[in-house]
């Protein structure tokens, strides 16, 4: 037996993939399989935009594969009846795969050692591959894991980073292989209309031209809501396109404040994936229970359709919802005062949230996801659990001339101008004359700032 199979899950690309190079060692042929498998559907992780997204990196992967004489097999059906499936057709001894943090990840790889070993196959799993650093690799001496990120990064700082893999030359696929039809954006419903292109091309492409222009001002200009700057790679780190191994290397090459400020991010990002591996309940259940009674019935539940649909009459967070609508996507700075105003300010569980950023969020990553929303409602691991923060002072710091609010609240925008007010004015629209403010349709608040914070510090006992 020659043939060996690789799985591809969280990890669509060709460049510094070491289970594709693996499997490829000495052997005559492989073959690079993508299961679409149903639990994940049932799960509700089959977002449209994500599924959008996914169809995308599969063509431009299958695409990278034809160029080296190989394409991509793609079934449908439970990841581990299908690999053992394929391993059989093709009488593969080996399979390889990405290690992977989640729970459902875990239970996926038990799962499939067992039934390949009960026929004689072996599966061979690979860290650093959807990470910089693994889960497990950096470990406080009275845990197993690190529950604060700063201790973290520092550890993680001194960890030798293994050397990003070339691509390989050539991809020989055995004959007779049956594949389903590559999925298509086409015939998708319920996608935000300036939903990003994915693939491995677009995030190198991506990639280059973010640090040759964008990361060398990131420390300075990362939290400039209207200005963009960030990198918008994190839809690519999420499907593997990029591997954050080689982000890394060509980051810290690229060097200067701004590269070492988006290092610390993907750091972040090894963080929440080892502290998942360690607590997988994380995804659901509260990390450190704070003992909230939070908000519900109809009075809850028309305040958080009203932060859907970036309707609840304060500016930044609605600018904020709106643009996650428009693009499934949304800035940084604009998920955590989204979160903290859902959270804090309404006191509604943050679950509601977090299920409604993975329904819209290319990037909806179960990891950086619910720990974020951990982090911010906190529950997590924010070392200061209580802080709340401000839509009004937020906006006045990071979109201090109201232009990122007028770029996704336009009806403000027209208000304001129309009032002959300054710029900044669209960040407190009830100051504005009631006849201009009742023509512009937009709502008044629905919550008094000052009355949400009240309100939460009697929950959490602060008062």
């Amino acid at each position: 037996m020659n043939v060996s199979v690789v799985v591809f899950t969280s990890d669509l690309r060709l460049n510094d993939h070491p289970p594709l190079r693996a499997a490829l060692d000495g052997r005559r042929s492989v073959v690079p399989l993508f299961v679409r498998d149903a639990a994940v559907d049932r799960a509700g992780f089959a977002a449209p935009n994500r599924l959008a997204f996914l169809a995308d990196c599969l063509r431009d992967l299958d695409e990278g594969l034809r160029e080296r004489g190989g394409r991509l097999v793609v079934r449908s059906g439970d990841t581990v009846e299908e690999v053992c499936r394929v391993a059989a057709e093709t009488d593969a001894d080996e399979v390889h795969l990405a290690a992977e943090a989640s729970a459902f990840a875990q239970r996926r790889e038990r799962r499939l050692r067992r039934a390949l070993e009960a026929e004689g196959r072996r599966l061979h799993v690979h860290d650093a591959v959807t990470t910089a650093v693994p889960p497990g690799a950096v470990t406080p001496a009275s845990t197993d894991h690190f529950a604060v990120f700063t201790p973290y990064f520092r550890h993680w700082s001194r960890q030798a980073l293994r050397r990003p893999l070339a691509a390989p030359r050539a991809v020989p696929v055995p004959d007779g292989v049956v594949s389903e039809p590559l999925p298509s954006r086409d015939g998708l419903s319920g996608l935000s209309p300036a939903l990003a292109p994915g693939g491995e091309s677009e995030g190198r492409a991506r990639l280059a031209a973010w640090l040759r222009s964008g990361a060398a001002a990131y420390a300075d200009r990362h939290d400039d809501l209207a200005g963009d700057a960030t990198s918008r790679l994190s839809p690519h780190l999420h499907f593997g396109t990029l591997s954050p191994v080689e982000v890394v290397h060509r980051a810290r090459r690229a060097g200067g404040p701004g590269a070492e400020a988006f290092v610390r991010q993907l750091a972040w990002r090894d963080f929440h994936r080892q502290v998942l591996a360690a607590r997988p309940a994380a995804a659901h259940a509260d990390y450190r229970t704070r003992g909230d009674r939070w908000r519900s019935g109809p009075a809850a539940a028309a305040d958080a359709e009203a932060w859907r649909q970036g309707r609840t009459g304060h500016p930044i967070v609605d600018a904020a919802m709106r643009q996650l609508l428009h693009e499934g996507w949304l800035h940084n700075r604009g998920r955590l005062l989204a979160a903290s105003f859902l959270s804090k300010t309404l006191y509604i569980d943050w679950r509601v949230g977090a299920e409604h950023f993975l329904r819209w969020l290319v990037d909806g990553d179960l990891a950086n996801n619910q720990l974020n929303w951990q982090w911010v409602a906190g529950t997590g691991t924010d070392t200061r659990p209580h802080r709340v923060l401000s839509p009004l002072a937020q906006a006045r710091r990071y979109d201090p001339d109201g232009a990122y609010v007028r770029r996704w609240v336009p009806e403000l925008a027209d208000a304001a101008d129309a009032a002959g007010a300054t710029r900044a004015a669209v960040h407190e629209p009830w100051k504005l004359p009631e006849r201009v403010r009742s023509a512009s349709g937009y709502p008044d608040p629905i919550v008094d700032l000052a009355e949400g914070l009240a309100r939460f510090r009697r929950a959490r006992g602060l008062d």
